[in-house]
């Protein structure tokens, strides 16, 4: 089922491919960036188990790309992860497609039927900072 909002592209052969919505897509600085590819990209990294990518309001650039991992069991969050996973996206997307925040947590909020809660990743991380608006 398609929705207003959805984001998506026609093949060759005429099969509808749904890649994201609307709502998610982060502007920065002037280029529509596509959470659903960054977390795609980190996902093929062993030590991620999960992950939401986010735009988070900059008064430079209108959004900045943040995203919120959670680790694998056998990961160890902190500056070498981080560094280790921005060499991994190095050629899997564009550099300014990268995160300019990456941020753990032990869990990432679900919707009843499985489905990542990105409003809610979102308004989590929005309302832990002040200053950053909504």
């Amino acid at each position: 089922m398609v929705h207003p909002g959805d984001i998506g592209y026609l093949d060759d052969d005429g099969y509808l491919f749904l890649c994201d919505r609307r709502t998610d897509m982060i502007v920065s600085g002037g280029v529509n960036i596509y959470p659903a590819e960054i977390e795609a990209a980190l996902l093929e990294h062993p030590a991620v188990a999960d992950v939401a990518v986010i735009g988070v309001p900059d008064e430079e650039w209108g959004h900045n790309v943040v995203a919120l991992i959670q680790p694998a069991a056998s990961a160890e969050p902190g500056p070498a992860l981080t560094a280790a996973l921005l060499e991994h996206c190095g050629p899997r997307i564009a550099r300014f497609k990268h995160s300019k925040v990456i941020e753990y947590r032990e869990t990432l909020p679900r919707t009843p039927t499985g489905k990542l809660s990105r409003s809610k990743v979102r308004e989590d991380y929005l309302a832990s900072r002040p200053g950053t608006g909504s």
